[in-house]
Parts: structure tokens; sequence; C-alpha cells
């Protein structure tokens, strides 16, 4: 009897169907020769500081750094039970081996061997290693199972990765919350990404904009531009020259024939970063979406860095094409079910452990009318993407008209489509919004002379870089610290494909970063706590070349390159050189002071300053505190945030919608009105729309 351990129980059940584990028991299924089981996330986890030492329960500067000797490591206390119905089926006489079949990947590694560790077991296993969770590509998986002993260096690079990030975390952390008197988490690429997002919003603030001018001339159906002048004196002057001309002189007229190669397929990052530009999913949302894909057998292994597929792939391609197109409705001209390139698509030698993100041939016989919004958008986008792969290319003309009015020249640029090619396919799926104003019409040969219709000044302003959205900060992650790494690095950056997501909502669930604007353009935002956290941070944390070299190094470990002792040596020597020698930042506690001030205290006048847990009166003395897990909130069906605190401390009251009655469960409007005791403490009242004669007052008329 074999024990097949998944990552979660839906995978099990797909599993479990088609390897004929049909019988359904407390936490597995049993049937064909196996047991299938799960686990259910991490089940094991590397243990709290205080495990090693009671002393470690309390932050103290002096008990840094930690760094363990042996790990320690402790089943989750919400998944004891699921732990042990595994514990249990590993010990059962009759299982002989195991099938690890968490995910494909460095993480999926990690679960399976610290659960199988954990329990001591010292049963052989095999690895089960598929890309797609259709019924046939299961089949074929388990038919060519491999040693589990094959991916030993993937878990100890997995290992390394979890250490590391305890050790930065855990010791970074407790130092700056030590010297600054608040919690202020530290992370080993959370902290990177957010100093990249505070440097481009510094970089904003401090840009200042410049104007300047261009003369524009309209003659005929040509419309050209000049060159940006500044001062405006100068561009008036040209404008008075053309104006007293009254004609241009066409110079030249070239014509170039360009070409767009059709876009490679997605890997997780570019499914994402495309997600969030035209769907305005964020990267989480995103990754959600495809993995429930995936698990429903419609797409491929989302946690990919490939985008390209394997060469044996080549015999499947032209079949799932047609496919895929029947199945969305496309037959326009540009779609070919061979590949032009097949180059572009096929390249073994960079598909690592997963190839790209294509949709599955059970995709094109599937129904959809069970799919999310979400799950449709993104299904549609790899769809699409496949298709313009294997399509031609874009080709156009690009046209440059330049003419001359006295001693000025003006230019025109503008492009003719040729052979739409992918673009056709892309605009099929993705209307263009936009106003086409490349085309330029016929134009009349060198040395013609055509009469000035118009003539006028723009105005404009230098602009700076924009904001961070999600896609470019995904961009940004992808490639920080590429320009120090050897060319042939094949994983540089933040993270990895599969950690940048939870990255990012990482700093917004804790309040360093922020989403502001609508779903189209929705900007990420350095909040005040997170600016003071980077202002506070030394170099080598904030670092994103330092972590990216980590990341590189994890990839040597995977491969058998780079020794996992080494690595995690210089992680302990970097920890244990930053307690030693970082000296608090001057000004800092004012700084981090101000950051936090909310509003004034309504009991003894002193500032009202925002902490993890709560709003805190800055006065020792004063007993005025608003827990965040607060109890009279909570009883009415609402969370004190941060605006409502604003509200209370500025007005005394503040106007709540849709609180709801614990007794009969009804909903109803009120104003909570904030007054304090004696020595500080807060109270809570509430009054009530009056809704006698004709329903709601608008809240002027309380009873």
């Amino acid at each position: 009897m074999k024990l097949v351990i998944a990552e979660k129980p839906s995978v099990a059940q797909s599993l479990a169907r088609v390897i004929g584990a049909d019988k359904r028991w407390d936490g597995y299924l049993e049937g064909g020769g196996y047991l299938v089981s799960w686990c259910v996330g991490h089940l094991v986890e590397l243990s709290a500081p205080e495990r090693y030492d009671e002393r470690f329960a309390k932050w103290r500067l002096e008990d840094l750094p930690i760094l363990p000797e042996r790990w320690l490591y402790e089943v989750s206390q919400g998944t004891k039970k699921q732990y042990q119905i595994l514990k249990s089926l590993m010990e059962r006489s009759d299982v002989t081996s195991l099938v690890c079949a968490t995910d494909a990947g460095r993480e999926g590694e990690l679960i399976f061997r610290l659960v199988y560790n954990q329990a001591r077991c010292k049963k052989p296993f095999e690895r089960l290693w598929i890309s797609s969770m259709e019924d046939a590509a299961i089949r074929e998986g388990f038919e060519k199972l491999k040693p589990g002993t094959r991916y030993d260096a993937l878990y100890e690079a997995a290992l390394c990765r979890e250490r590391a990030d305890w050790i930065v975390g855990m010791n970074a952390t407790r130092l700056f919350s030590c010297l600054y008197g608040q919690t202020l988490a530290v992370g080993r690429v959370m902290t990177p990404t957010l100093a990249m997002v505070v440097m481009r919003d510094a970089q904003i603030a401090a840009f200042k904009p410049e104007p300047f001018w261009t003369v524009q001339l309209k003659a005929g159906d040509l419309a050209v531009s000049s060159r940006r002048f500044s001062p405006k004196n100068d561009a008036e002057a040209v404008l008075q020259e053309c104006q007293a001309a009254g004609e241009v002189v066409i110079e030249a007229v070239e014509t170039k024939e360009k070409l767009e190669k059709p876009p490679l397929l997605y890997d997780l990052t570019s499914l994402q970063r495309d997600a969030n530009r035209i769907l305005g999913f964020t990267a989480q949302q995103t990754l959600d979406h495809t993995q429930s894909l995936y698990e429903k057998k419609l797409v491929t292994y989302p946690r990919t860095d490939s985008r390209y597929l394997t060469d044996d792939m080549q015999e499947m391609l032209p079949d799932l094409i047609t496919a895929v197109a029947g199945k969305f409705k496309y037959s326009g001209s540009a779609l070919r079910s061979e590949p032009v390139r097949p180059a572009s698509i096929f390249n073994s030698s960079k598909v690592s452990d997963h190839h790209a993100i294509i949709p599955t041939k059970t995709m094109a016989e599937s129904d959809f009318s069970g799919l999310s919004l979400g799950e449709m958008a993104v299904l549609q986008l790899i769809s699409a993407r496949l298709l313009c792969a294997a399509a031609e290319d874009y080709r156009y003309a690009e046209s440059t008209v330049k003419v001359s009015c006295g001693a000025e020249e003006f230019t025109r640029k503008g492009r003719t489509d040729l052979q739409l090619g992918w673009k056709a396919i892309w605009q099929h799926f993705y209307p263009d919004k936009k106003k086409d104003e490349d085309s330029i019409g016929q134009i009349p040969g060198q040395g013609n002379r055509l009469h000035i219709d118009t003539a006028a000044l723009k105005e404009g302003k230098t602009s700076p870089s924009k904001h961070f959205t999600e896609d470019t900060l995904l961009s940004s992650m992808e490639t920080a610290g590429a320009d120090e790494m050897p060319e042939e690095a094949e994983r540089k950056g933040l993270g990895t494909p599969a950690t940048r997501a939870a990255t990012i909502e990482k700093l917004v669930q804790r309040g360093f970063i922020e989403r502001k604007g609508d779903r189209k353009t929705r900007y990420l935002i350095a909040t005040d706590k997170g600016n003071a956290l980077i202002t506070v941070m030394p170099e080598q944390i904030q670092s994103p070349s330092m972590t990216a070299e980590w990341e590189q190094k994890l990839l040597g470990i995977e491969r058998g390159e780079y020794d996992a002792a080494d690595f995690m040596d210089g992680i302990a020597g970097m920890i244990a050189g930053l307690v030693t020698t970082y000296e608090k930042a001057k000004g800092a506690d004012a700084l981090m002071s101000r950051n936090k001030v909310i509003g004034t205290c309504p009991h003894c006048g002193s500032e009202v300053l925002e902490k993890q847990k709560g709003w805190f009166c800055s006065n020792s003395e004063c007993r005025f505190i608003l827990w965040k897990d607060n109890a009279y909130f909570t009883k009415i069906g609402k969370r004190l945030t941060s605006q409502i605190v604003e509200k209370l401390l500025k007005d005394g009251r503040a106007r709540l919608k849709d609180c709801k009655s614990q007794k009969t469960g009804k909903t109803y409007n009120a104003d909570i009105l904030l007054s304090t005791e004696a020595d500080g403490r807060p109270q809570f009242s509430m009054v009530f729309e009056n809704r006698k004669g004709g329903g709601s007052d608008g809240g002027k008329n309380f009873r």
C-alpha cells in the first residue's frame, strides 16, 4: 500500500479519483492500492524563540542575536487533527512507501518533508512531479514517479529560505522594535520591496515640474510639432516667424518597415502584471484565480518562472491551439495551427521545474458556467496569450516626416499597419479603446510646399516617474539587482514568482503601503509607517541587490552548486554584525512619533498615537486607550478603524451604518458618542436615527 500526500484536500480528491482511491474515511481516501491524504498548508512550523529559552518571551536587546544551533519545529495549533491522521497513516503496517504529491516546487517540497520528519517516518518515498492536473497528466505522473532523494537539494534550499527568513525577520524586528519603542516588522524580501516604493514616492515628491512650450503647425492634413523650448520667448519667436512665412517645406519623408514579434507565453509574474494592467486584479487575486483554474484542470501549473514549453510538446500544440480558438470562438486569418517560430515557444533549456502557463485540452471540453468572473477573466487572458504567441509577426510601416519653416525643423511620426498578425488576435479579445492618432495619411514628396492653416503654442510640463502599480512593482521586484548578477543567472530579483504576491499583500496588511485610486488605475503608496521604517533601516537590510543575491544562492543550492551551510553562515554573520554595530538613527523618535499622531486625547489634550494594537494617549499618566480589537464595536458587528477614531477624536461622535443587533440580527444606523471616565478610560454610547413620521430625518434629530 502506498500513502499519497497532497498539499490540500481538493488536489487529493483529484488524484484519488484518477488512481481509484474511491473509499472515503476521516481525513483520507483509500482504494486501488493507495491511501490518499493531504496537508492543510504548513502543518509543521518553526518554533517561536521562547521555545529555545523562556527568556526570549520578552523582547530585549541584550538577548540578540537569536541564532539557534539546533532548529526546533512544532505542529500548528489549528491543524493538529490532520497531522495526527497523517502520522497514523504513515505508521500503518500495510503502508510500505509514500508518494510526495504536494505542489511541485520549493514550498511544496518543504511542506511534505517537515511533516515526514516530524512524524519520524523512515519509510521510502517517491515524488509526483506534474505540471497539469488533467487526468492524463496525473496517470503519466504516477507511471513515472521519481525517487524522493532526487529532490533533496530542493528541500535543502527550502529549509535555508525558511530559516533565513526566520533569522532576519525575528532578529531585525526585535532589534528595531526595541530601539524605537513600537513594533516594526522587518522581512528579508518585504523590507527591500518597501524601500523601492518609499524611494519612488520620495523621487516624485522631490520632483519640480518645469514648463516648456512647443510650436504646433497644421498644413492641410499634416500636423507637425517643433522641439521643446524654454523659456517661452524662444517659442514665441519661432511662432511669429512661422506666421510670417505662411508655409512649410517638406524636407524629407522616411518610411521603414518594422515588426513586433509575438509575445512570449506567460510565467506567473508576467501573467500577474497583465492581469493588473488589463483587469485591475492584484497579484494575489491573479495567483488565487490561476491556482483555482489549475485545480479545476483548466490551466497548467501556475507558480512557474519559465515562459517556454519543452521541445517534446511541439506535437500537441497545433491541436491545443485549434481547441482553444474554437472554445473562445476566434476564427480570424491571423490564427495558425502551426507556430511561426517554434524557437520562440519551445526551449527545453529555459524550462527548469515547470513550463509556461497554458490552457489544457480539458479546458476546451469544459463547461465554464461554474467559474467565477475572476477565474473566467484570467482563463481568457491565458488563452489569448497562447493564440498570440503562435501567430505571425505584427508588421507596420513607420513614417517620419520632416518639414522646415524658416530655420526651424518640425517633425511628425506615424505608422501604417501592413499585417496585424498576432495583434489581430489580441484586439479580438481586448479591443484598443484609444483613438488611432498614429496614422499620417498621404504626404506630398520632398520639396513640396504646404500652406500653414493654423499655428499655435502648446504649453507642457515635465512630469515625474509614476507611482508604482502592482504591474510595475512586480517588474521592479523581478529585475532588482539584475545589473550586479552574472548574465547566466536565470532567476534574479526579490523573491520568486510564487512569493511576490504574498510580499505585496503583507506590506498592505501591515500598514506599510496602501492602494489608492480606482480599480483600473490603482497605485501603491508608502504610508507614514512605511516611510518611517525605511528611514531608520540600514542599507544592508533594505538593499534589493543583496536580497536578490540571496535568491541566486538559494537557486544554486537547489542545483547542488552552492553549499547550504555557507549560505546560513552568511545570514547569521550579517545579522550578528547588524545587532552589534547598528546605531539608533538621530531624530528618529520624533519622526516616528510624529508619523503616528492621529488626533487629540479627549481627556488630557495630549497627542493620540496609533500603534500596532490600538490608539494610545502619549501621556503616560492618562489611561485613554482605544483597542483595535474593541469589544464594544465587535458587539455591534463593526470594526474600529483609523477613520472612525479620527472622527471620534475630532467631533466626539461618528456615524455608523449597518450595525447589527446580536439579539434580533437586524441592521440599523446610529451615531457612536465618545466620552471618558475620571481617569481617562473611554466610554461609548449610542443614539439612533428618529424614524417616526416617515423615515430617516438625516440624522439631525435624535431620541
